[in-house]
């Protein structure tokens, strides 16, 4: 058959990984979900002397050799340990043989805002101390952005492979996995390997900071008090693959990604635009051929800032007659950067399967101006169908994915 002719492929999502701050592998990360865990703490992989206050979402009890067979984790920054980790949680949820993934066409896609930054943070502050000349060069080549995916393929040992780092910011995540989809659905490859990954730097904490946007003690969006976020770490990357091949190997599936929708406004370096992110979730749920009254939650990007939050919920009523129960997992883990959608589609794929819908904590009272439902503090039971995850990053980057229940229809 024509590739003109074929039917586009349904694509489901058959293993996650996921290193957080509220935990590391699937079923710690689904426990710090159901029980609205908290990973804050003081920061400590910087030195934080002269910041008034330093809280963040680090992750303590990460021992790469744990996760990471054959590469050697000294040869990877943190955010690329971080990502080997996850994919190799993802590969082993699935239950794929390695054997028969290296077989496979596959699609390596990670997103990230900062790259290996810690890396680079502690090569200015050599230069800086030490000038160029003492610059460790284990540090400099592992800094690379572009390790993120390709220290998986190493690590996984594959063969025909795609791989591409995405550094769309805080909506990277999201980016990655729509193009997972879009690879899988036009039968470019048979398995996609996606998500985000970044690590705690000092350069991304101080700039939030510098911005007025770091929250003192916790995270709260959508609270009348919030202020500000708290940055974190870690990665979630969901293994995808086509309807058929799921079917064929009986595997257990998560859930479907019925589609997503980007959009990038440039309409101001930081601050996010209301209409053009309302167009960005109304392209999503034409893509995914679902209505808004479909939609059973939603993963809102919930910051914890007083812009975005109210221009987020802003867009949401703009789309929502009656907008559903509107979360932010960032609450517990804090802003993970480039992993913080793919951790957040993480956390869609588990309510869908699990029934349950994420708290958003450290909530005390709800924002009027921003009137949603944020399942305050607890997470609540529901039969959960169809979900759509937010991300939004700066100079307005917009990434909107819809995830679905699997259920038998006709193909295409």
């Amino acid at each position: 058959m024509s590739s003109e002719n074929r039917s586009p492929r349904r694509v489901v999502i058959t293993g996650l990984g996921a290193v957080t701050s509220i935990g590391i592998g699937l079923r710690p990360f689904l426990s710090g979900l159901r029980t609205g865990r908290s990973g804050v703490k003081p920061i400590t992989s910087f030195d934080t002397t002269g910041y008034a206050y330093a809280n963040g979402c680090e992750i303590e009890d990460f021992d790469p050799v744990d996760w990471i067979e054959r590469v050697d984790p000294g040869e990877l920054g943190r955010a690329s340990q971080f990502s080997v980790a996850a994919a190799r949680m993802a590969v082993t949820d699935a239950g794929m043989d390695e054997d028969e993934l290296r077989s496979r066409r596959v699609l390596v896609s990670v997103g990230t805002t900062d790259g290996e930054s810690h890396d680079l943070d502690d090569l200015m502050d050599s230069q800086l101390r030490s000038g160029p000349e003492r610059l460790d060069p284990l540090v400099a080549r592992r800094s690379s952005a572009g390790l993120l995916s390709s220290s998986v393929v190493r690590e996984l040992a594959l063969t025909d492979v795609q791989a591409v780092t995405i550094p769309t910011a805080c909506a990277a995540g999201n980016y990655a996995i729509g193009s997972g989809f879009d690879a899988i659905r036009s039968g470019e490859v048979d398995i996609a390997l996606s998500g985000g990954a970044d690590a705690v730097c000092r350069k991304t904490f101080t700039g939030f900071y510098r911005l007025g946007t770091i929250a003192p003690e916790v995270c709260q969006p959508f609270d009348v008090d919030r202020k500000g976020i708290l940055t974190g770490e870690g990665a979630g990357i969901l293994f995808m693959e086509s309807l058929e091949s799921a079917l064929a190997r009986d595997a257990r599936i998560y859930a479907e990604v019925l589609g997503y929708g980007l959009n990038c406004d440039a309409h101001h370096p930081v601050a996010p635009d209301r209409d053009s992110l309302a167009a960005c979730i109304e392209l999503a749920h034409r893509n995914a051929g679902v209505k808004p009254e479909d939609i059973d939650f939603i993963s809102a990007h919930g910051t914890g800032t007083r812009a975005n939050d109210v221009t987020e919920a802003g867009a949401i009523r703009q789309v929502f007659p009656e907008p559903p129960p509107t979360v932010s997992i960032k609450s517990m883990l804090g802003h993970t950067m480039g992993a913080a959608s793919a951790l957040a589609s993480a956390a869609c794929a588990l309510a869908i399967t699990e029934g349950f819908i994420p708290p958003t904590i450290n909530h005390r009272e709800t924002d009027p101006e921003c009137g949603l439902d944020p399942v305050p503090n607890r997470a609540r039971s529901a039969d959960v169908r169809i979900v759509q995850n937010n991300a939004l990053a700066f100079a307005g980057n917009n990434a909107v994915v819809i995830l679905g229940r699997y259920a038998e229809r006709a193909a295409g």
